[in-house]
């Protein structure tokens, strides 16, 4: 019926009791009394419905997508997760079905709605547990394998619980629908020909009521459906909202529209973090790429055959010991993170080869306290730094050059510096480095390769809070001070 486009689902039932009532004011009291049972009923169960689709829409994503964060970042997860932790979340959905148990009307819902609660409380406990190793010293193998096979397979769990609970209270509208008609009927006897008249307009608007209620609510459950196989695309739903627009009431109408909106928002978080994976991966591969430098293997190699020949055996060793070290350093087993000792170690062997070649003009230190040696940082984050003072700072200027590698802890951080007495940069060029870092100005093809990358790095890794910031003065030379969290090997 066009007339009931737009309407809510309570003013359609209204409509229903004001329809039925008309032709039969001597039986008015009862027949007010009888709808007004069903309608309560009617409402309940509509309202049950409606509060439990809102976990099965959400729940399994929110509960899923909070633990992995835990499980793979888990000091910026009370920043990433804001309001969603996995307590409240589990904590609103327990009070929501405790109220629905409370006015559950038969034994099954009651099972069924008790069942939910047992699931709630085991999910609670096992997030509790990989929470608590994802901050400790758990492995995050390990977490990520609890991830999947407890919290994955018990918010699938909850997932099914709650659909069969839905379904059961769908069953109860049919039934209620079924006692309103058998209340009908009866009067049917009591009141031959205005009754026949009577029932054929309340089937007609029932029926249609029904369908206006049951149709959205099962394109809802199966749109639900295919979110839980991982299917975000919102075509389907749009199709879906501009339906409802036509046949479902305001509850129904948004309902479907938030849906929406949470699969398209969804959709953008799992592609933004596809996207970022891909950048760090890149951005790393090209890093380890350009440290591997020809150039310098070559040089070192040319510089190890004079060695030979000139008889400097202890000479020889040396060279080839720290080649050795470097390029172990750099290969790191395939690891992303080492320790701030292993970096050390890496630049160590750096600077040692390179002080053979420029053994005039190249004095380096290095002074990192012992405590900060088990501290985890980025592969190559200090490397790319010091060759950048060597061949762009000291080898551009006359004399003795100095590096100097230090570093500190300041709180939670640790702050990294690479200090050289070389060339520097003036004003113009120091301005245009910033703001290439800061990705304002676009990486030049020649140079500023490897600073860009290891600011990138830390940023993908680390976040906004940390990063590298750069000093210099033409003439003096440049500093590059690096700041990264304190996190423990």
């Amino acid at each position: 019926m066009k007339g009931l486009k737009g309407l809510s689902v309570n003013k359609r039932l209204n409509i229903l009791v004001f329809v039925s009532f008309v032709p039969f004011t001597v039986m008015v009291v009862y027949l007010l009394l009888m709808v007004n049972q069903f309608s309560q009923r009617y409402d309940v169960s509509v309202e049950n419905i409606t509060r439990a689709n809102n976990f099965n829409i959400s729940f399994k994503e929110d509960v899923d997508y909070a633990m992995y964060i835990i499980v793979v970042n888990s000091e910026r997860a009370d920043e990433l997760l804001d309001t969603k932790q996995p307590r409240e979340l589990i904590e609103q959905a327990r009070e929501t079905f405790t109220e629905l148990l409370g006015m559950a009307g038969d034994d099954y819902a009651k099972n069924q709605l008790k069942g939910i609660l047992t699931s709630l409380n085991t999910l609670e406990k096992q997030a509790t547990e990989i929470q608590s190793d994802a901050r400790g010293s758990g492995s995050y193998e390990q977490n990520l394998e609890r991830l999947d096979l407890d919290i994955r397979v018990l918010t699938e769990l909850i997932q099914e619980q709650i659909q069969e609970y839905i379904s059961h209270e769908a069953e109860n509208l049919e039934q209620i629908r079924e006692g309103i008609r058998s209340e009908v009927e009866t009067m049917i006897k009591l009141s031959v020909a205005a009754f026949v008249a009577l029932l054929l307009v309340s089937l007609f608007i029932s029926r249609r009521i029904t369908r206006s209620i049951t149709r959205p609510v099962e394109r809802l459950r199966e749109a639900a459906k295919r979110a839980g196989r991982g299917d975000f695309a919102v075509a389907d739903r749009e199709e879906s909202v501009e339906n409802g627009r036509e046949e479902n009431g305001d509850e129904l109408q948004e309902l479907n529209r938030t849906f929406n909106h949470m699969m398209e928002r969804i959709g953008r978080l799992v592609e933004d973090i596809r996207v970022e994976q891909l950048n760090l991966r890149a951005t790393e591969l090209k890093l380890l790429q350009a440290q591997i430098n020809p150039h310098f293997l070559y040089n070192t190699l040319d510089a190890i055959i004079w060695l030979a020949e000139s008889n400097q055996k202890d000479a020889v060793i040396t060279m080839v010991s720290a080649l050795s070290d470097f390029f172990r350093s750099t290969l790191s087993k395939g690891r992303d993170y080492i320790t701030i000792q292993e970096e050390e170690t890496h630049i160590r062997s750096y600077l040692q080869i390179q002080q053979f070649r420029y053994r005039d003009i190249l004095e380096y230190e290095i002074n990192i306290p012992e405590e900060m040696y088990q501290y985890q940082i980025l592969k190559l984050t200090l490397q790319p730094v010091v060759e950048n003072a060597l061949y762009h700072g000291i080898k551009n200027k006359r004399g003795i050059g100095r590096i100097l590698v230090s570093g500190r802890q300041e709180g939670s951080c640790l702050v990294l510096t690479v200090e050289d007495n070389g060339i520097g940069m003036d004003r113009e060029r120091l301005e245009f480095v910033r703001k290439m870092l800061a990705n304002q100005e676009k990486m030049p093809d020649d140079s500023g390769f490897g600073l860009y990358n290891i600011e990138q790095r830390i940023l993908l890794n680390y976040g906004r809070a940390y990063g590298m910031e750069i000093d210099s003065t033409y003439g003096e030379g440049t500093v590059v001070t690096i700041t990264i969290p304190a996190v423990k090997n």
